[in-house]
C-alpha cells in the first residue's frame, strides 16, 4: 500500500489536462490570471532574485517559471508525471533559465534536504492531498530558520461552496468540475493550526477576490473564499 501523500484520483485529473496547462483560455485561465497577484505578493515580502526557492505541487509550472523569471534558482516538484514533462518543455521553448523540475513529494524532499530552501511556495495544493498538515510540516523541515514559506488555498464555508465549486465550476465554468471537494477545503483557522505545529510563524494572510463581471482578480482582506498565508520560520 503507499504511503504517498497524494490521491490517485487527484493525480490523474490534472494529468488529463497537463497539455492545457501553457494555454491562457483553457481550465487554467484562473492560475494564469492570479498569478502576477501572487508573484507580486511573494516577491513583495521575500525578494526571488538570489534566492533558493521550492515551489510544491508546481503543477505545469506557471509560478516556478515567473519566480524563475524574477531571478530565483527554483526548482519545482510534483507527483504528476505529465504536468512535471509540460513544465520542463515549457521551460525549454520560453528559454527560462534557473527552473528544474522533479517528481518526488514533499515529504520525501524534506527527508533528503531539510533546511535547503531560502523560500518554499505551495499554492493551490494543499486542498488536493489526504493529509495537509503533513505537507505543511514538510514545507517546515524544507525552509532554512529564517526563511519564508507561503500558501495559498480555498476556505470551507458556505460561500466558498457556492463561489468557488458551485460558481467556478458550474455557472461560470472556470474550472472542470469536480476540481474540488468542499469536504478538503481548509479554514484559516485550521491551517493557522498546522502552520503552528510546524513552528512556522504566521506573518500576513490575504484574501484573493474575483468579480465575474469584470473578469478582474485582487488582493483583499476577505478571506472567505481563496486566501494567501506568508509564514516564516524561526
Amino acid at each position: 500500500m503507499s504511503t504517498v501523500n497524494a490521491d490517485p484520483a487527484e493525480l490523474a485529473k490534472f494529468s488529463d489536462l497537463a497539455h492545457r496547462w501553457w494555454d491562457p483560455e483553457s481550465e487554467f485561465r484562473p492560475l494564469h490570471q492570479i498569478n502576477p497577484l501572487r508573484l507580486g505578493w511573494l516577491d513583495g515580502l521575500a525578494p526571488l532574485a538570489g534566492q533558493r526557492v521550492l515551489d510544491i505541487g508546481c503543477g505545469g509550472g506557471i509560478l516556478s517559471d515567473s519566480m524563475a523569471r524574477k531571478g530565483a534558482d527554483v526548482t519545482g516538484i510534483d507527483l504528476s508525471t505529465k504536468a512535471l514533462k509540460v513544465a520542463q518543455l515549457h521551460a525549454l521553448e520560453a528559454g527560462t533559465t534557473g527552473v528544474n523540475y522533479r517528481e518526488i513529494s514533499a515529504e520525501a524532499m524534506a527527508l533528503e534536504q531539510p533546511a535547503s530552501f531560502d523560500v518554499v511556495t505551495c499554492m493551490e495544493m494543499l486542498e488536493h492531498v489526504p493529509d495537509p498538515s503533513s505537507v505543511v510540516r514538510a514545507c517546515a523541515s524544507l525552509v532554512k530558520p529564517g526563511g519564508w514559506v507561503f500558501f495559498s488555498t480555498i476556505n470551507r464555508n458556505p460561500k466558498s461552496f457556492l463561489f468557488a465549486i458551485v460558481g467556478a465550476e458550474y455557472l461560470l465554468r472556470m474550472l472542470p468540475k469536480g476540481t474540488h471537494e468542499y469536504a478538503k477545503m481548509i479554514r484559516p483557522s485550521e491551517l493557522a493550526s498546522y502552520c503552528r505545529a510546524a513552528d512556522l510563524s504566521l506573518q500576513q494572510t490575504r484574501g484573493m477576490e474575483y468579480n465575474p463581471l469584470t473578469q478582474r482578480y485582487w488582493l483583499s482582506d476577505d478571506t472567505s473564499v481563496n486566501y494567501l498565508v506568508a509564514t516564516r520560520r524561526p
